[in-house]
């Protein structure tokens, strides 16, 4: 599972290598704190049930509220 960390698409999928992590990181933390996962995890860890979801599309990253639309000044 780890190694369809290193492929290009999943992290073209998600925007780069940043977003990826972020992604993982965020659903990991939900998965532990008890939300369902959205694929079968039969013995996957919480970690490899949240790259199956972001490899099945089940989820995908988005900005936080607070930068969207924020300009320059």
């Amino acid at each position: 599972m780890i190694q369809d960390l290193k492929n290009e698409d999943i992290i073209n999928k998600v925007g780069g290598r940043f977003r990826l992590t972020a992604l993982i990181q965020k659903r990991w933390k939900q998965l532990m704190m008890g939300a369902r996962p959205l694929v079968e995890p039969g013995r996957m860890t919480p970690m490899e049930i949240a790259i199956r979801e972001i490899i099945e599309g089940k989820i995908a990253y988005s900005e936080p509220e607070n930068n969207r639309g924020e300009q320059d000044a």
